[in-house]
């Protein structure tokens, strides 16, 4: 219904615009504002939904922070915010090409990296990059939480570039290349991942749990005989807060896709 409305309200504007210019009015000059506006929507569209879920990156900041403890807060305010700072730099250095790039083998791109292939005249791309781009962050930034307060800030700030400019992309490719000029072996056998339950929190997910495995608990967690203590948090209304700027995003996460 609400298509129908806003398809009436654009010919009655368009038309009252070509009356009051005195220009006559033609289907096809009328189809092809329609079609402008449209695009102009839908880019308009996916750029909100974009900047929601990059708006989740202070969510995640905030979580993390406000249940670590008050001497690391510092550190993980800074990962979460070299994460987006880093992994957008790698995605559009190399990520993106990996992910989206043409593919004869269905495994990773070849082409496009810079964004090299990128056409002045399709503004789409670069939208399409800056969406890709933040769920990219997304998948890094997860494990951030896992690693807390136990990880060197340079060795984080090497593995982020690393997730976002390889790890993320190849497995994105496999799943998503045939969203832009690739295409991936998984989806050509029929596997389907509508917003990033694999792709995004799963490969997030995986590599958080290599990472904590790898550098084991916080020191002080458990006691001599094994026992586990209590490490809570320094701020729990901080965190709380963090999880409703979650929630927010999430509808950018999920409806944007």
């Amino acid at each position: 219904m609400y298509k129908k409305i806003l398809t009436i309200l654009m010919i009655t504007g368009l038309s009252a615009t070509a009356f009051a210019a005195d220009e006559p009015v033609t289907l096809e000059s009328l189809s092809s504002e329609i079609a402008n506006v449209q695009a102009n929507a839908d880019w308009l569209w996916t750029l909100i939904a974009a900047f929601m879920v990059f708006f989740m990156q202070l969510g995640f900041a905030m979580v993390e922070a406000g249940f670590t403890r008050a001497k690391n807060a510092v550190n993980i305010i800074m990962k979460n915010l070299m994460d987006f700072s880093i992994g957008s730099l790698s995605f559009w250095a190399v990520g993106f090409a990996i992910m989206f790039g043409t593919t004869t083998t269905g495994f990773f791109g070849t082409e496009g990296f810079f964004i090299s292939n990128w056409d002045p005249n399709d503004n789409w791309t670069l939208c399409f990059w800056l969406f890709q781009t933040v769920f990219c962050a997304t998948a890094a930034t997860i494990v951030s939480g896992a690693v807390a307060e136990r990880t060197n800030f340079k060795a984080y700030l090497i593995f982020s570039a690393i997730m976002t400019a390889v790890i993320y992309p190849v497995y994105g490719s496999w799943a998503w290349g045939s969203l832009f000029h690739g295409h991936g072996w998984l989806e050509d056998i029929g596997f389907i991942d509508f917003a990033g339950s694999t792709v995004v929190h799963s490969i997030g997910g995986w590599a958080a749990l290599a990472g904590a495995i790898v550098l084991g608990p916080r020191i002080g967690k458990y006691t001599k005989d094994g026992k586990p203590r209590a490490i809570p948090g320094h701020n729990i209304p901080l965190a709380t807060i963090g999880v409703f700027i979650l929630w927010f995003g999430w509808y950018g996460f999920n409806v944007g896709s």
